[in-house]
Parts: structure tokens; sequence; C-alpha cells
């Protein structure tokens, strides 16, 4: 059980001790994406969603994800984040069906990584155009998600291959 940093000698649930890593700067980039409907697609791009502004608000769940991340997973560590920015971009698939991409970066000088920041960031603004958009169409799908490149650390850089 060695190999498994997050449990102790007795198998059970611990938090990784990071007290003599180095601090280092770091980042992590997360994808995320919706699937919906042709409808759903032009109500966010034309601003006629009832809830208002689909993607602005998305943008700002994502922050507000990023920033809460250890008080929704158990065993990582609240970290002092210096930067979060999201991006949206449109991806038409089959007929009448889009892809909302969602794009997360987090950014922090510290002595454990970003990653699960940028997972949780890209979940949430998902989760949030879900939400917002699900009285018109309840059949949108989210994912895949991922870890699309990871950069500081130990552990060295890390670029998912596509």
């Amino acid at each position: 059980m060695s190999d498994l940093t997050h449990f102790n000698q007795d198998g059970r649930a611990k938090m990784v001790d990071i007290t003599e890593k180095k601090e280092t700067s770091r980042k992590a980039v997360a994808h995320s994406s919706v699937e919906m409907s042709e409808t759903v697609y032009e109500n966010i791009v034309q601003q006629k969603n009832k809830k208002g502004d689909v993607l602005a608000v998305a943008q700002v769940a994502g922050i507000m994800g990023a920033k809460q991340t250890s008080s929704l997973v158990p065993m990582c560590h609240p970290i002092p984040i210096s930067g979060v920015d999201l991006s949206f971009d449109w991806i038409p698939l089959e007929e009448n069906k889009y892809e909302l991409a969602i794009t997360a970066e987090v950014k922090t000088v510290g002595s454990t990584g970003v990653e699960m920041e940028a997972l949780t960031a890209a979940s949430t603004a998902a989760l949030t155009v879900y939400d917002m958009c699900k009285a018109v169409d309840k059949a949108m799908v989210i994912g895949p998600t991922y870890l699309k490149e990871k950069s500081g650390g130990k552990s060295g850089d890390y670029k998912r291959k596509q």
C-alpha cells in the first residue's frame, strides 16, 4: 500500500503531507463539455435564456468551483489560487446538435498542484450550463471531463495526447 499516497499504514485515508515539498509555479488546464440541441445552442448564443447570460454565469461558477475544490474533494489541500480563467468554444456536431467545449486554466505558486481545481472549474461550469438550460432540454450530455495539461511540481509537465 506504500504506493498509494492517500492511505496511511493502517490502510485508512489521510491527507498527503506536503510540508517538505518545494513551492513552484504550477498550472493546470482541464476540459469538459456539454452536448445540446440546436434550440439550447441558439438560446445561449442569442442570449434568449430566461435565466440570463448562460456563459457569463458559467464563467463565474467555474471560478467559484476552483476556489471551493478543497471543500468538495476530501483529500485536496486548500491552496492559494493565483488565477482562474475559463474559455468556451462551440463545436457543431451532427444534425441539430452542438457541443460547448469548456477549458479551465488554474494557476498557483505552491507546494501542490492545481489539477483538481482546474477539473472542478470545468465541471462546475458544465453543470451550470445544464442547470440554466434544463427547462429547454433535459437530454443534454455533460463530458467527457479530463486534464489536458499541467506544469510545475516534482512530477514535471504533462500534456494529454489527443
